[in-house]
């Protein structure tokens, strides 16, 4: 079952008191296509897509998670803080890897940790086209947000024609009365930090690579 988010702004509310099997992680996944002609675009040059989010924590502390972010430290492991944030411990959200040339089977994917879910008050998540050209349907492109126990949430980034090469996807906001609200956003963007200018999340940037 999934639950297919049409228009920015549509709502999903999700009480997660409801049943018993909200015990696995909240998995935000990118996925785009990676061979043939689609992957080939104006004399043969590669898409390179990234995951990322900002997030925010009840305690205050704010942070940004993406392949910029750790391309000195790729791989890692989810029980050590790194800068692609950590599972077992504050964020409680943890980003599995660049997917750079596209060799994985299922793209980028950013973990939540259920155990940490009452720390954090808000996560918006993005992706970006950092190489090749910002031409989103040429990606065919679909960001999944998994739920235990909840219909998947998708939005297909496939059928996006704007031209920018930065796109807020959704945001997931988690409420003091144990609920998830998940809305989609789908605006577009030149970088981090004009979408950051459009949410407020504050932060000061510099020019990043891999």
């Amino acid at each position: 079952m999934a639950i297919i988010l049409e228009k920015s702004g549509d709502k999903h509310r999700i009480n997660l008191d409801k049943g018993t099997s909200f015990s696995g992680e909240i998995k935000i996944n990118l996925d785009w296509s990676k061979g043939g002609l689609l992957k080939k675009i104006f004399g043969g040059g590669d898409i390179d897509l990234d995951l990322g989010c900002f997030y925010e924590l009840r305690d205050g502390k704010k942070m940004l998670i993406d392949g910029l972010q750790f391309s000195h430290g790729r791989g890692g492991d989810r029980n050590h803080q790194t800068r692609q944030g950590c599972y077992t411990q504050s964020p409680w959200i943890w980003h599995k890897g660049d997917d750079r040339g596209g060799s994985s089977e299922s793209g980028e994917t950013i973990l939540v940790n259920p155990n940490g879910i009452s720390n954090i008050k808000r996560i918006t998540v993005y992706t970006f086209i950092f190489e090749g050209a910002a031409k989103w349907a040429d990606t065919n492109a679909v960001v999944k947000v998994s739920v235990p126990g909840c219909e998947d949430i998708i939005v297909q980034m496939g059928q996006q024609s704007n031209s920018k090469r930065f796109c807020a996807i959704a945001s997931i906001e988690f409420g003091v009365d144990n609920s998830m609200e998940v809305k989609k956003l789908v605006t577009f963007h030149d970088n981090h930090s004009n979408c950051d200018k459009c949410y407020g999340w504050g932060f000061t940037y510099s020019a990043g690579s891999k």
